[in-house]
């Protein structure tokens, strides 16, 4: 008997036409927003207000308002750096890495991750800014030659490698997502009721007309693209990684640190992912497009980089003992059962036993489960930063240089309203942009749509039958 393959599922739920396709995804931007948009909207608002204090604070007052000391000299700030570094990775590896692969599923979630990247990345930068301590002089950070008047930048320090590698990662990440939304913002500006939207739409859309030269055109420089931010993708969290890497200091100067950072880097940006694209595919009625299909998928990779974390986390502890180092090995003893145990508790609790949940199938499509998830994963990933942070530094060789950190309300304001900044630039993003590549998407209503599934499963009957 000849084996026949099953058919996939589809991409394309409730029978779309293309027609149907775009007024579904132009309705957010041309209706009114609704009361949910509104209610998330405020309070995001609200939060980036406490934030602008935050910060205007710790210009005006300085750093000593936060609550790091002689011991713990680096805290929330640089946690919460590498936190949004690492929520900023799913988005560009979406997009590229899976265009690459011709993965279909990319279709419905790639803009949302993509625009989720550039806020997650302008949210990081902020903290760059606040924690140099003058943030009035950031030029610093930039290869100025001497006459400039203060002298040429330490190239042996990580937080410039930090500045090259985030402004190369958000200038190539903003020119893709731009990209792909040319040729909806064309169809947006030829649904346009008045002159403003007309012309703002217009000009975002680059005169595009939708001819085979266009859309050549957009081919290729997709390609190129998604061929430049895929080393990309590796190289920004290895930098990162690399500030806690390079140094001598007991838990931190270790191999392992940069392959350990992508992959959770990866890990907690399809976590956001999930979460912001759960509540997107609810408010603004988009189910038939983000299927239980992309949720199951999604949460296959946060199951499979969850265990590359579970695997470094063990592998550190090994090789403290193995290298027979007292002070490595201390050092991570007493993250597990020193002053801040709970933190390492919640950080293994959350990043490496909660995912193996997803090697259930009912609970990987189960959308309520999948939210609930994707928030404690980003909590862990947050958790595991402070952790290599703080827990490297307030024990350190000598016991009169032992310490505790406790954040104080400034850097708290700061993180909350950094959270506010975000939620503010993604909550506009889907009030004024097509949340879902509409045009791209109209490529695979033939193959992937429910009609087209169906069409083959009758074709494949009629085969069998005629056979």
């Amino acid at each position: 008997m000849m084996y026949e393959a099953p058919i996939r599922e589809p991409l394309i739920l409730g029978d779309k036409t293309n027609h149907e396709i775009t007024e579904d995804i132009c309705r957010p931007i041309e209706g009114k927003a609704n009361k949910y948009w509104w209610w998330c909207f405020i309070a995001a608002v609200a939060a980036l207000l406490w934030w602008v204090l935050c910060v205007a604070i710790t210009v005006g007052e300085g750093i000593g308002m936060w609550g790091i000391n002689n011991i713990v000299d680096w805290g929330w700030d640089i946690t919460n750096f590498v936190w949004w570094v690492g929520i900023g990775h799913a988005g560009t590896l979406i997009s590229a890495v899976l265009l690459l692969f011709r993965q279909k599923w990319r279709l419905s979630i790639n803009r949302s991750a993509e625009a989720m990247t550039i806020f997650a990345v302008i949210c990081a930068a902020s903290f760059l800014l606040t924690h140099i301590g003058r943030p009035w002089l950031p030029y610093w950070l930039l290869p100025l030659p001497n006459q400039f008047g203060s002298l040429w930048v330490n190239f042996n320090s990580p937080l410039v490698w930090d500045t090259f590698a985030v402004s190369t990662y958000f200038s190539v990440s903003l020119v893709f997502w731009y990209t792909g939304l040319i040729p909806d913002f064309a169809v947006v500006r030829d649904r346009a009721k008045t002159k403003a939207n007309k012309f703002w739409y217009g000009l975002l859309a680059f005169g595009w007309t939708g001819s085979s030269k266009n859309w050549q055109r957009f081919e290729e420089v997709s390609l190129v693209l998604a061929g430049m931010s895929t080393p990309l993708v590796l190289s920004v969290h290895t930098i990162v990684s690399m500030d806690f890497a390079t140094s001598i200091l007991p838990g931190w100067h270790t191999t392992i640190f940069p392959p350990y950072f992508v992959a959770g880097a990866i890990f907690s940006g399809f976590a956001m992912v999930q979460t912001l694209l759960i509540i997107t595919r609810k408010v603004l009625s988009l189910e038939n497009y983000i299927t239980t299909l992309h949720i199951d998928m999604m949460n296959r990779i946060i199951l499979v980089t969850g265990s590359i974390v579970g695997i470094a986390y063990i592998t550190e502890f090994f090789i403290a003992w193995y290298s027979g180092v007292e002070y490595e090995s201390y050092c991570f003893i007493n993250r597990a059962t020193g002053y801040y145990w709970w933190a390492y508790a919640s950080m293994m609790t959350c990043n490496v036993i909660s995912p193996q949940l997803f090697w259930v199938k009912s609970l990987r499509t189960n959308i309520t489960f999948t939210f609930i998830l994707s928030i404690v994963v980003n909590i862990g990933m947050w958790f595991e930063r402070f952790v290599i942070i703080v827990s490297s530094l307030h024990r350190a060789y000598l016991p009169s240089e032992w310490g505790t950190y406790h954040p104080s309300w400034v850097e708290v304001g700061i993180f909350i309203g950094s959270l506010g900044l975000f939620f503010t630039c993604f909550l506009l993003f889907a009030r004024f942009f097509p949340v879902i590549a509409m045009s791209e998407l109209k490529t695979i209503t033939k193959s992937s749509s429910t009609q087209a599934k169906r069409a083959a499963l009758e074709h494949g009957h009629s085969h069998v039958d005629h056979h």
